[in-house]
């Protein structure tokens, strides 16, 4: 059975991919922050048969990656996604941004994505897929309405670093996921689409990506969106 891992999937757009793939047969491994918090990614565990596990890392410790790769020792990847993610007030202009709210978002949205990439890379084989969830508001050709600064800049700075990250690691399958403007959390309820018409989609891309060395920025419909 193959095996993923999607760190953020307590809630939301992670537990949603988590429930997809489990759905699919694949076995899931997601990630929580507090491993002494009850979410409904423990729910969905419970109810998978041993299908479904929970396992806890919040991506801005460090600390805690070299314990999370060693628990993980020896297992297969054939699916890394990172999903965790997080935002500032979208309407703050940049040059009003505190420098705390800056470096939480570029730290969180761009830097520890890409240490759970580098920590986790070699349990995925040639066959498999490292991927991240980046967003069309990381696309600086697409930037026609501003706003949400930060965040568009957060995203930006993880594709750029991915793309860092593909040059050293030339014959991986490796994949940015624009996944649109969707009801969560994150996204709010002003949001266009559901998580139930859209996951399915994000799903479809990651697994026909499997295996298909080179980086590519896909939205849902698997189509190329521009850096």
């Amino acid at each position: 059975m193959e095996t993923a891992l999607i760190i953020g999937a307590s809630r939301g757009l992670g537990h949603a991919i988590t429930t997809e793939l489990a759905g699919r047969g694949r076995h899931v491994i997601g990630t929580v922050r507090d491993p002494a918090a009850r979410t409904p990614l423990h729910d969905l565990a419970d109810a998978s048969d041993g299908r479904v596990e929970v396992e806890h890392l919040d991506i801005t410790e460090p600390a805690q990656l070299p314990p999370l790769r060693e628990r993980l020792a020896g297992r297969r990847l054939d699916l890394l996604f990172v999903n965790a993610g997080t935002t500032n007030n979208p309407a703050t202009p940049i040059g009003e941004v505190s420098t705390a709210d800056f470096v939480d978002v570029m730290v969180t949205n761009a830097l520890s994505p890409m240490r759970v990439i580098e920590a986790l890379a070699h349990l995925v084989p040639a066959d498999g897929l490292i991927g991240a969830m980046s967003s069309g508001q990381g696309s600086i050709t697409n930037n026609t309405a501003g706003s949400r600064e930060v965040y568009r800049g957060s995203k930006a700075a993880l594709n750029m670093l991915m793309r860092g990250f593909a040059a050293r690691q030339a014959d991986r399958a490796l994949l940015l996921m624009a996944p649109g403007w969707i009801r969560t959390a994150l996204g709010g309820d002003q949001a266009p689409f559901t998580l139930e018409e859209t996951v399915p989609l994000i799903v479809d891309v990651l697994l026909a990506k499997l295996g298909k060395p080179g980086l590519e920025f896909l939205d849902r419909e698997g189509k190329t969106v521009p850096w």
